[in-house]
C-alpha cells in the first residue's frame, strides 16, 4: 500500500510536440525502477499556452503520435501527463494515464480558466466527471489547475473514492502567487480529506513566466514537500496508504529574490527558445539600462551580451563614465558611439521643415530614433537580440519613443515599476556593487534636452506609482483614487496619459509578466474608445 511519486517539474517548448514527448520518454527511461508514477505539468505534450495552434488539425495528428511512442515507454512505470484531445468531435484539455503501453484513462479539465492571461474557453469545451485510477493499492484522482481552486472537481474526485489527488499544473508567475496557490491548496486538501500532489510548469513563454514550486500536502492541510523555484527538478515523494511522508521543502524566496528570478527566466528562455543566444542593448548610465544589464548577465552570461553607450550633447560625463564602469565591471563587449553626427544630419535635413518653430519633443525623439537605429543595426549585423530598457511606470504613461528606445525584440523591464526598479538594483548589489551605486543615487534623466529630470513633468515615483498600481493593476476609477489620499488634478493627468497611449503599448515588443495585471494580454483595451 505505498507507491513513490515523482513531480516531474520541467521546461517545455510551446509547439514542439515531438521533442516534449521526447522529453517525457526520456524522464520515464531515466526514473524507471525509482519512481512508480510520474507526474508532468498540464498540456505536456504542447506546452502552455499554445494558443492557436490547437486550431490547426496537424496539432491532433501530431499529438495523437506523441501519446502512441509515448504509451509504448509507458511500462514498468505509470505515466500522468497533460495534452489536448478531440473526443466525439469536442476539444478537452486533458490529463491522461499511460501504463502498460496503453492509454488507461482520460480525464477532462472541468474549470475553464478565461480571464487575465487565460482563455482556455476559445478552444477547449468543460469536461464534468471525475477519473480514479489505482496504483499499488491507492486511488489516484486527477484535476487540472484551475480546478483545485474549486471546490467541485474536488469534491467530485473525493466522492469517487480518491485518496491522492494529481493535480497539473501550469500557473504563471506574479508576485506573491506561490504562496497563495499553496495556501489554497492546502485549504481543498483538508477541507475534503485527501492528499494533494501539485505539479507546476517551469521556465519562460512569451511574456510569461512559470515559477515551478511544486508541492505535496496530506489530507490535514500540511505542506510535505516543495520543489525548487525556477528550476528543473524530477522530486520523489513516498507515498503510504494515501498518506505522503516528509520529503525536502525549498523556501519561498523573497519578494525582491522572485521577481529577479522571473525576469531571468524570462529574459533566458525568450531568447533561446527563438533561436538566439546572445543580446545587445544601450547602456546609458542611467538605473533602467543598468539593471537590464545585470539581468542579462546573469541570464545568458557576460560574452553573450553587448552594451553600447550612445552619448549626445546633452549625456552628462557621470553617465558615460558610470556606464563604462559598469560593462568593465560585468565583464561585457562595450563601445561608446556618439549620435551627434546623425542627430545633426537630421536636424540639418529639416532645418527648412522646422523653419520659424523652436526646440520640444521632436527633437527629443530624433535622439531616441537616432540610437534605436544604432542599435538595431548591431543587432542585425550581429544576430543579437536587442532588448530595450524601460520599466512600466514609463511604459504606462506614454515616456517612451515609438521606433527609438521602444526599439527591440524583448522587455525585460515591461511590468516593473520604476520603484521595484531601484529595489532590484539594490538587491543585486547585496553581495557587491555591480551597479554603481551613483546610477542608484542620482535623480533619473532621460539626459534628450539640458538639466533635464524626470520629475520636470512627472510626479515623484511613490506617488505616480501608486495612481498606476490603483489605476492599472485594480481598475479603480479617478474617484476611488482621490479617495486613497492622491491630489485630483495628478490622477485626472495620468489616467489620461495611461488611456491616450494605449497605441504605443501595442507596438512594443514583450516583455514579462510579474505583477497581477501586466500589459498585452493580460490587460486588453482599444486603442479607440469613448469610454
Amino acid at each position: 500500500m505505498s507507491t513513490r511519486v515523482a513531480l516531474a517539474q520541467i521546461n517545455l517548448m510551446v509547439g514542439d510536440i515531438a521533442g516534449n514527448a521526447r522529453r517525457v520518454i526520456d524522464c520515464a527511461e531515466r526514473l524507471r525502477g525509482t519512481a512508480d508514477i510520474i507526474v508532468f505539468p498540464e498540456l505536456t505534450l504542447t506546452g502552455y499556452p499554445p494558443e492557436d495552434l490547437l486550431l490547426r488539425p496537424v496539432c491532433d495528428l501530431r499529438v495523437a503520435t506523441a501519446l502512441r511512442d509515448i504509451a509504448a515507454a509507458a511500462t514498468g512505470v505509470t505515466l500522468v501527463l497533460g495534452y489536448p484531445a478531440i473526443r466525439g468531435g469536442v476539444r478537452y484539455n486533458v490529463a491522461g494515464v499511460l501504463r502498460d503501453g496503453v492509454v488507461e484513462a482520460e480525464y477532462r479539465k472541468i474549470q475553464l480558466p478565461n480571464y487575465s492571461v487565460f482563455d482556455e474557453r476559445r478552444y477547449f469545451e468543460p469536461g464534468a466527471n471525475a477519473v480514479v485510477f489505482e496504483q499499488d493499492g491507492i486511488r489516484f484522482g486527477l484535476t487540472i489547475c484551475e480546478d483545485v481552486w474549486f471546490d467541485m472537481p474536488v469534491q467530485r474526485a473525493a466522492s469517487a473514492g480518491a485518496q491522492v489527488l494529481l493535480n497539473l499544473n501550469a500557473s504563471p508567475f506574479h508576485q506573491g502567487k506561490a504562496v497563495e496557490r499553496e495556501a489554497l491548496v492546502a485549504d481543498r486538501a483538508a477541507r475534503f480529506g485527501v492528499t494533494v500532489v501539485y505539479v507546476n510548469l517551469v521556465g519562460g513563454q512569451d511574456e510569461l513566466v512559470f515559477d515551478g514550486g511544486s508541492f505535496v500536502v496530506d489530507a490535514r492541510g500540511q505542506v510535505k514537500h516543495r520543489a525548487a523555484f525556477f528550476e528543473e527538478s524530477e522530486s520523489l515523494v513516498l507515498i503510504e496508504r494515501g498518506i505522503p511522508q516528509s520529503g525536502a521543502l525549498q523556501p519561498f524566496l523573497g519578494d525582491e529574490e522572485q521577481v529577479y528570478r522571473a525576469l531571468l527566466a524570462g529574459t533566458r528562455d525568450y531568447v533561446a527558445k527563438n533561436g538566439f543566444s546572445s543580446v545587445v542593448l544601450g547602456l546609458s548610465g542611467g538605473i533602467d539600462s543598468a539593471l537590464t544589464l545585470a539581468i542579462a548577465v546573469d541570464a545568458l552570461g557576460a560574452d553573450n551580451v553587448e552594451a553600447v553607450s550612445m552619448p549626445s550633447r546633452y549625456t552628462a560625463e557621470i553617465s558615460n563614465s558610470d556606464a563604462r564602469r559598469q560593462a568593465q565591471q560585468m565583464g561585457v563587449a562595450y563601445q561608446s558611439i556618439s549620435i551627434e553626427p546623425a542627430f545633426n544630419a537630421f536636424l540639418d535635413m529639416l532645418s527648412d521643415t522646422f523653419s520659424g518653430t523652436g526646440p520640444d519633443v521632436t527633437e527629443e525623439n530624433i535622439q531616441a530614433r537616432c540610437r534605436g537605429i544604432v542599435l538595431m543595426a548591431i543587432s542585425n549585423k550581429r544576430g543579437r537580440m536587442l532588448l530595450t530598457t524601460g520599466n512600466k511606470s514609463e511604459m504606462s504613461v506614454g515616456y517612451a519613443t515609438l521606433y527609438g528606445d521602444m526599439a527591440g525584440g524583448f522587455a525585460p523591464l515591461k511590468d516593473v515599476p520604476k520603484l521595484l526598479v531601484y529595489r532590484l538594483a539594490r538587491w543585486r548589489n547585496r553581495n557587491g556593487e555591480v551597479i554603481p551605486q551613483r546610477v542608484i543615487d542620482r535623480p533619473p534623466s532621460a539626459e534628450l534636452r539640458a538639466d533635464q529630470k524626470d520629475s520636470d513633468s512627472l510626479p515623484d515615483y511613490p506617488v505616480l506609482d501608486g495612481i498606476l498600481a490603483l489605476y492599472v493593476e485594480q481598475d479603480k476609477s479617478v474617484e476611488e483614487i482621490v479617495a486613497a489620499g492622491y491630489a485630483r488634478p495628478i490622477v485626472e493627468r495620468i489616467t489620461r496619459l495611461v488611456d491616450r497611449n494605449e497605441y504605443k503599448r501595442r507596438q512594443a515588443p514583450p516583455g514579462i509578466k510579474i505583477t497581477r495585471r501586466a500589459y498585452g494580454r493580460d490587460r486588453r483595451y482599444p486603442i479607440v474608445n469613448g469610454f
